[in-house]
Formats: C-alpha cells, structure tokens, sequence
C-alpha cells in the first residue's frame, strides 16, 4: 500500500494529469482483473503481443481512476484521473515494488534454481505459517512482472516473506533482485530450462546468482561440482566488494561435509526418514515423499527452519505433515452438466483473486456458484477479513456463494441473500442433498484442513478412469511463442475443429477468447453454433460448410468458407432471401494442394458475384499450404505462395475494401516468417505438436489412466487375446483401464509400445482390447493397483507413440473417445 505522491517518487515519473490524492492498495496490470478500482494503479505494460494503453479506457470504464503510462495519452478522455508518465512502465512498476520492499525490515526468503522454486517456496509457507505470519508469491508469481506484484502485497502485519525468481536471460535477475531484497538465500538446483538464453549453464547459474549479494545466509547443496564451484567464485567476489553484507553460504551435502551432512535416507511405505548431523548433533526428520526432486526439496526447507532457529521438535512434526502442493487449477466436467473448478489446497486472498478470474472465463455457464472455507493464518482481523471476501464476491457477481467453516459461519451477517453456511465440510456433505446443482461453473477453494477433495468426488461426474489433461497454461504458452514470432498487427485464427483435435471445445475456446485471439475456426456449423451456446462472441470461420446449413450459419453469426462457385451463388440467395447486408465470407483459393478452394482460372468467372455485392463482404482470402513443414518441399511452397499472391493481386484491386490475406498454418509459421501476410492459422502447433526438432512449445495433453489389477503369470503362459502375448518367463502384468474404443489404438500392442508407470517404461503384452490392455511391470515392483499409468504426456510424447501406431498426432488426438474425461489444468 502506498499514496499517489509515493508512487510518483518510486518510480521518478512525472504528472501528465493530476487529478486528487489517492491511496494505492492494488497494482493491475490487466484491465479485466481489477479488484479495488477505486484503489487500483493500471500500468499500461508494452509487451510484442499487447499494448497496455489500448486498455486504459477498458479500466476507466471499471472505476480505476490511476494511470502510469509510457505513452503520451488525453487525459479528456479519462477525466477526474491521476496519470503518470515514465519512459518505461515495467521498469517503473519494479522501481515501485522495490520502493515499497524498502519498508520492511522482516526475513524475507529468495528462491531461484531450474526446478523446484514453487514447491520450495509452497512447501516453506506451510512449514513457517504456523510460527509466523508469512507473506508469499501466488502461484508461480515469479517473472519480470510476477515478482514485483508478488512484492507490492507485502504488509505491514507479516512476519517473513517467501518469493521466487525465474529467469529466461541474461540480465534479468539484476532487475529482480532490488524488488525481493533477500535475506536469505535459497538455490534449489540447475539443469537445462531456458538453456536457450545463456551461453552456457555456467552463464546460467551466476546470472540467478545476481539475486543473492546481499543475503546473510544462501543455502544449496554442494553435491553439484558446477554449482559449487560458481557459488565459491560468487561468495569471494561478493564479500570483496561488499563489506556491509558478507554472503555466508549454507551447504547441505549428502557425500561430504557441510553444514547440514546427511548422514543417512532410509525409504519405508511411501515416506522417507533423513538423518543428519547439524551443529555436531544428530537429527532426524520424516517426510511423506520418496522421489528424489521432493527429497531435495524438503531438505532446502529443513535447512532454512534450521537457519530460522525453529526448535527441532516442531521441525520434526511439521516437515512429518508436508503436503502435496497443488501447482494448478482443474477444471473438470461435474453433475448435471457443471464444471467444477478444483483449487481446494490454497485459501488466501491472492489464490481467491486469481480463482475467481479463472471463473470468469467460464461463459458457458449462466450462473456461478462459489464453494469457499475458513481463510486460515491470514493475520487478519476476522471481521475485516470477511467483510473483504463479501465484497469480493458481491463484485465478481457470483450468484451463490456457500461458506464452510466457524469463522465464516460467525460472519455470515456480511454475505449476500444467495448465501449458505456450514461449519464443517462433514455438516456440508450431509445436506449436501438439499442443494441442487445444475448447469452452472462451481469453484471449490480451501484450505487443506478442510478436506475439500470430498465434495470435488461427490460433485464430479462419474466417468471412465482414463483421463486426457489437458494443460490449458501449456496451450497459452504456445499461443505467445507463435505470436512472438508476428510482425505487430498481424492476427492471429486458431483451429478449434474435431472438439480442439480432441482437446475440448468449449474450454479450449474461452481461454482463446480470454487471450484476444481474433478468429476461430471450425469444420461444421454445428460446431459453431454449440461454441456460440457456450458464450463465446468472437468471429468463428466455418470451413466445411453445407449449403443447407447457410441460414443457421447467418442466424448464429458463423461466417462460411466459401471454395466454389455452387457455395457462392447459394449463400448469396440465402442472404439476399433473408435481407442480409454485408455479411462476411472467406474465400479460399486452391493454390496447388487442390483439395478445396477456386483454382486461378475460375476466379474470373464468379468475379461479377463478389463485386459490389449488396449482401456479402469478403473478410479474408486464404489458401493452404500443403508441406510447409517439409524442408524438401520448400520450393513446393514458394510456388504456392506465388500463386496466392497472383490471385490476391487480381482480386484486391477490384474489391470495395481490404480483406485480410492469410496463408500460414502452424508450421509456416515457425518455418516461413515471409509468409505470414495479414493473418495466421494456428492448428496443431498451438497444442504443442511441432516438426521443428528445437522447437520451444510445449506439449499440452497427457493421457493418463489407472491400474485395474495385478497379476503374476507363469513362464509359458499366454495374455490376452488370440495368445498373442506370450511369457517366456515368470512375469508381473497389470491390466490397466484404455483400450481402442477409447482411441489407443490396437496396432500399439504386442511389445510396440511402452506406457509410463512410477516414471519406468512399461511394455504392452498381448493385444489391446475394446477397454483394456495389459503391460509388464516386472521390473517395477513398486507398482500397485490403482497407481497412475501414463500413456503419452511431455516425457512420452505423442509424436512418439503416434509414430508407434504408425500415424500421427492429429489422427492419434482426434481419435481419443469422449468418454475419456477431459481435465483442464491452469498453473
């Protein structure tokens, strides 16, 4: 929190318009999620695919009545407004961040590292929750413009506070490390993430290291020869130029000596016991987990509670009681056609914000119903606690709330009408069928005490085991690399066809919306129009469409593909009998695939229909590249693009206004940046499926389902049908829950291919069946029933297992059965 005259000097800006003296409690960044607009800051951030200042009058229009801008604007338009003029809005909203971290003098805890820094930073806020009142970063709060609104929540009530930082290149954590001012210091590990934006992994570990000059203790494990010998080299270099704040490393080690040696890890029924030696006195710890990522982790925890000075025995009990960290949002199909939102392990104000955003873009739901639990270790006055979240959510118009816990059962006097209150989830579950759920999006938010789990089971639809997660975080990280790679001004039109090649429709479409993409595209009309019954409004272009179909299309607001003259003249009768005027087509031109489409010559003869035409409006030519991934075939290309630019070249001069050209598909996108014209199409590559062996996307599906049962087959024994799969030895098999009515296909069988199980391939023996197939897991005897089983995901890709099957990932991905449960998932 600070006032206008302290953001002005934080930042060194100057008044382009100064309107009253304000109070700043919220910095907004996104002039759709605005929380306190009469005490908000919108800073109009640049980035390559969206410029702030195109939103300023979008949160004027929401009550935000402070601007800081880097770009000349009229104050007449936003009047009775205080704006703010820097040269640079992200470097002036760190300046005021770290303004603001100057105002505090608590421990404040720095994480960095590859991996890690999210479930280190969780994982510390529930340890430390308990003796402190702790401030950490929501979520994965922790890039250029993360970190300091993770920073700016800080308040004057917290105890310590917990931040990450990430880096991409050079040179950023120098800008990061002034916001966060550590105290101590927390480098998880190195690997190869972002590899691509430093020289070397050397490069990599002492720019992170930027982020410690100035800590009093910087904890690490010194197992790492590379990440030693940095830190040494780091550690001289820093006590040389600054005599006010020597670093003092903190090492843990389990080969050699350190300050916390790890004598011993023993392994027993899921959990594991560390043992070391600490100030020459053996301690021990338990933890709930046994792989070794979590093991680290818990370790780099273990050594700040020691740091902290936390007696042992509540290090003992509070490190035996970690928890699984949920690092993402699902959203799930639930009864009576709702969607459920599960964030049921975080319950504060900040994870409650960005929930309810994510509620926001479920548009194909009237109503929302909001299922939230007692706010615990807020340190926070009760009263005014609630009396926050009932304004919150009278705001966010949510249509139902349901509280469960006493505190909010206390001060249910502050909630709206449509409210109901439980004192526990146990009173909730037993009237549970009282309430009627129907038709609507239901966020679950919790604190873990509170057992939410339970109601996500009984509100859940109840479908097949198998399950396709869907990583919607994975999607929108595509979608920005393919637009990093645009000139400004060009749009962007993404396939949603084949239910999102087998993705989902409705989810996959909101979050596009939600992102600004400017076109959709689907096969039929029928698509369309289901997408426009579950809220969204942007432009959908139909690229199959049947003539019978053109009134629907016109009465939905669908705009048709038209590839013949036959198509032409009988959408032009039927916006003509409709009186329709104006209404927009797409042309496509066949420019050698010569699937759909006007080959060159015909283009003369339909060009009295598309001229001056009353009823039509042609707002693109497009055509189809056939082979842009294929480097052998780029000449292929070109020819293409050539004549594309032939027929656009004879059309444009003749046409009233400028249609949109557009010819890339994902590949040429990657591949062709000369041919990117007015507009791209986005089809596979947006779901992370590349022919672009160093290509930066990321895979968005993972394909999971469970194991059915386990068995112990003799040597000479057969599985399966047809006594395909035959044992020539003792084997371990377990049958687990997909089969090729659920889009696996059959030709996997037989030893082609491996699923995952506790991350060990797993050969398939035998044929798949309809519903079932079974794999060898004798060289994993940890396996139980019911343990997941992955079939493809990021470290079994697709592309891999589609190879197997002989096909590819289009065919593989639209071909998974709908009964397989789609789960939609938001880091």
């Amino acid at each position: 929190m600070g006032n206008i005259q302290q953001i002005v000097s934080w930042c060194g800006g100057t008044w382009l318009h100064h309107y009253a003296d304000s109070i700043i409690k919220e910095l907004v960044t996104d002039s759709r999620k605005v929380y306190q607009p009469e005490y908000a800051l919108f800073i109009a951030i640049q980035t390559p695919q969206r410029n702030g200042h195109n939103y300023l009058q979008s949160a004027y229009e929401k009550g935000v009545r402070n601007f800081l801008v880097h770009q000349s604007v009229d104050a007449g338009q936003l009047p009775e407004s205080n704006i703010i003029l820097v040269q640079d809005t992200l470097q002036a909203l760190q300046q005021i961040a770290a303004g603001h971290r100057k105002q505090y003098t608590i421990p404040v805890v720095g994480i960095t590292g590859s991996n890690g820094k999210t479930i280190v930073k969780e994982w510390l806020y529930q340890l430390l929750s308990p003796a402190y009142n702790t401030i950490r970063s929501p979520k994965s709060y922790n890039s250029q413009i993360g970190v300091p609104l993770s920073v700016w929540l800080m308040e004057p009530q917290h105890e310590i506070g917990i931040f990450e930082a990430g880096i991409s290149k050079s040179n950023e954590m120098n800008k990061l490390a002034p916001i966060i001012q550590p105290t101590i210091g927390i480098f998880t590990n190195i690997g190869d993430a972002h590899n691509e934006g430093f020289t070397d992994k050397m490069q990599k570990v002492n720019e992170k290291l930027q982020l410690f000059r100035d800590v009093q203790q910087l904890i690490y494990c010194c197992d790492d020869p590379l990440l030693q010998e940095c830190i040494e080299a780091f550690a001289l270099q820093v006590n040389n130029t600054s005599a006010n704040h020597p670093s003092q490393l903190f090492t843990w080690s389990i080969h050699h000596d350190a300050d916390l040696r790890i004598t011993q890890v023993q392994q027993h029924n899921k959990t594991t016991q560390l043992q070391g030696l600490y100030k020459g006195v053996q301690q021990q710890i338990s933890i709930p987990f046994t792989d070794p990522a979590s093991i680290e982790n818990a370790i780099h925890c273990w050594c700040t509670l020691l740091i902290l000075g936390l007696p042992h025995q509540y290090i003992a009990e509070h490190m035996a009681a970690l928890q699984s960290v949920a690092m993402r949002l699902e959203l799930r199909q639930g009864v009576n056609n709702c969607s459920i939102i599960n964030d049921s392990y975080n319950s504060d104000l900040t994870s409650l914000l960005i929930a309810l955003d994510y509620l926001d873009q479920q548009k194909q739901h009237l109503h929302k119903t909001v299922i939230l639990s007692d706010m615990l270790q807020m340190g926070r006055p009760e009263q005014e606690l609630y009396e926050e979240v009932a304004s919150l959510l009278q705001r966010r118009n949510i249509d139902r709330f349901i509280g469960i816990g006493p505190a909010i059962y206390a001060h249910r006097n502050l909630f709206q009408q449509n409210s109901i209150f439980y004192t526990s989830t146990e009173e909730f579950i037993e009237q549970l069928h009282q309430l009627t759920f129907d038709d609507e999006a239901i966020l679950l938010k919790g604190a873990r005490v509170f057992e939410f789990e339970k109601i996500g089971i009984l509100l859940e639809q109840k479908v097949h085991q198998t399950v396709l997660s869907i990583n919607l975080s994975a999607l929108k990280h595509n979608l920005d690399f393919f637009r990093s790679q645009l000139q400004p001004g060009v749009k962007t039109m993404v396939m949603v066809k084949a239910f999102s090649y087998g993705s989902g429709s409705y989810e996959i479409a909101h979050l596009l919306q939600f992102s600004g993409v400017d076109y959709l595209a689907v096969a039929y009309t029928d698509e369309g129009i289901e997408l426009r019954k579950g809220g969204i409004t942007m432009p959908i272009m139909v690229m199959s469409p049947d003539a019978v179909s053109f009134d629907r299309m016109i009465a939905w607001n669908l705009e048709p593909e038209i590839f013949n003259k036959r198509s032409l003249l009988s959408f032009i009768e039927i916006a003509k009998a409709l009186q329709v005027k104006h209404y927009p087509i797409h042309i496509k031109l066949d420019t050698g695939m010569h699937r759909l489409g006007f080959m060159t010559h015909e283009i003369d003869e339909v060009l009295p229909y598309l001229v001056n035409n009353p009823h039509i409006t042609i707002a693109s030519i497009f055509s189809h590249l056939a082979a842009s991934e294929d480097p052998s075939l780029d000449t292929f290309t070109q020819l293409q693009a050539d004549n594309f630019k032939k027929a656009c070249n004879k059309l444009l001069p003749l046409l009233p206004t400028r249609p949109l050209l557009h010819l890339s598909n994902s590949a040429g996108i990657e591949r062709h940046l000369d041919l990117n014209f007015d507009m791209v199409r986005l089809g596979i590559g947006i779901y992370g499926v590349s022919s672009t062996a160093q290509s930066k996307l990321r895979p968005v599906g993972t394909l999971k389902t469970t194991i059915a049962q386990i068995k112990d087959v003799p040597a000479g024994e057969t599985v399966g049908y047809g006594r395909k799969g035959i044992s020539q030895q003792p084997l371990r098999i377990a049958t687990i829950c997909i089969g090729y009515a659920d889009g696996y296909p059959r030709a996997l069988g037989n030893g082609v291919a491996h699923v995952l199980i506790h991350n060990k391939p797993a050969k398939l023996v035998g044929v798949v069946c309809m519903d079932m197939c079974m794999v060898d897991i004798t060289h994993i005897p940890e396996a139980a029933e019911g343990d997941e089983v992955i079939l493809f995901s990021p470290e079994l890709p697709i592309a891999q297992v589609s190879a197997w099957a002989g096909t590819i990932p289009y065919e593989f991905m639209t071909g998974i059965s709908q009964r397989v449960k789609r789960v939609y998932v938001n880091e």
